[in-house]
């Protein structure tokens, strides 16, 4: 029997990174709507257990994994076969985890900035990739979503810690696109833009947070690249420039 129109993901489990808080918390929130079961993982307890108070209020279920994606390599490496040996599958990849570090001349990047940074915003997608792989092929619709930045298309001074890590979590994602083009899994960048989340606010302080869009927003254009039904792929999609 297939799923009602308005819970298109029931049965379906979905694996969301930065889940404690912004455009993660909101995607975890919508996929659950949807009737996902959302595995949710982030470095702070107390934000995971606010996600899911709110995924609760919609009706939805999830469990919660607390996880430091710099310190936590070895259980991150086993995410994908935990998933599978507790749920049976796993479906969809939402990877909205990531970190600003500093914004500074390149030429005064200091090696611990620099290794949080691509630890965070290059080695954990990998890691994820290599953990998530096997179970979103054997699924029967697998999708993944993965956070970019329009820095990488448009390089800015003092950006280049920022964009050096999403730059190469943006080819590597487009390079695991063109190698399971010939499969079910469906595999896609996101561009959410200008969203008020602390991420924004720190880099930002000046800004308007009122006068962005908020994460809630992005939350349905991610959802709807985890449909069974999607058939974009390798793309990177701009959710503000496409409305």
């Amino acid at each position: 029997m297939s799923a009602p129109a308005e819970r298109p993901l029931a049965g379906a489990v979905a694996l969301v990174t930065g889940a404690s808080r912004g455009i993660g918390a909101a995607a975890a929130v919508e996929l659950a709507r949807l009737g996902a079961h959302c595995v949710l993982t982030a470095r702070t307890q107390g934000g995971l257990e606010e996600t899911d108070d709110a995924i609760r209020a919609a009706g939805g279920a999830a469990t919660l994994f607390p996880l430091d994606l710099v310190r936590g390599a070895e259980q991150l490496d086993m995410l994908g076969p935990s998933i599978v040996s507790r749920f049976g599958r796993l479906d969809i990849l939402v990877h909205a985890a990531g970190v600003l570090s500093k914004l500074t001349p390149v030429a005064h990047i200091m090696p611990r900035d620099w290794q949080e940074a691509v630890a965070v915003n290059l080695s954990a997608c990998w890691r994820l990739i290599r953990t998530c792989d096997p179970p979103l092929r054997a699924a029967p619709a697998g999708r993944a979503v993965v956070l970019t930045d329009g820095v990488v298309a448009r390089p800015a001074a003092y950006w280049g810690l920022y964009g050096a890590g999403k730059a190469g979590q943006e080819h590597l994602v487009r390079a695991w696109a063109a190698e399971v083009a010939n499969t079910r899994l469906r595999v896609n960048l996101l561009d959410p833009g200008p969203v008020a989340t602390m991420l924004r606010g720190t880099a930002m302080p000046g800004e308007d947070p009122r006068r962005l869009a908020q994460p809630a927003d992005i939350a349905p254009a991610i959802a709807a690249l985890c449909l069974p039904e999607e058939t974009r792929h390798g793309t990177v999609v701009r959710v503000q420039e496409a409305g």
